[in-house]
């Protein structure tokens, strides 16, 4: 996984785990990689996954089943999309229609693009 400068590494972790749960490719219940695991498959170190799968904990996604590992929260997809929204609403959403503005972005022609992308993207998932 190629990782960027921001946010935290153990962050983009989480954001990564986050996503295989919403998009269906690990499953609700399910036990996921062990720390070691998902550290040797990102090619970081395990305190660094530690830390995203203590996060994770903490919002209820993931839970520890002590000597068994770690399993997704049958209500997980729901307490990720409510965080994930409540940051895109506050962070992302006001410079993007900022810019939209600034350049004379037609909402129309941000319609078809997102169509397109998600055509290009997820459909086949």
């Amino acid at each position: 996984m190629e990782f960027r400068e921001n946010p935290a590494i153990y962050i983009q972790i989480a954001d990564y785990v986050c996503d295989q749960i919403l998009l269906g490719k690990w499953k609700l219940g399910e036990k996921i990689m062990s720390i070691r695991e998902l550290a040797v498959m990102m090619q970081v170190n395990p305190n660094t996954v530690q830390r995203g799968y203590e996060l994770l904990q903490q919002r209820e996604i993931i839970s520890n089943r002590r000597g068994l590992g770690h399993f997704i929260d049958e209500k997980a997809p729901e307490r990720i999309l409510a965080f994930r929204r409540e940051q895109f609403l506050e962070n992302e959403l006001p410079l993007f229609l900022r810019n939209m503005y600034l350049l004379r972005v037609d909402p129309n022609e941000v319609k078809a693009q997102y169509e397109l992308f998600v055509k290009e993207n997820f459909k086949s998932e």
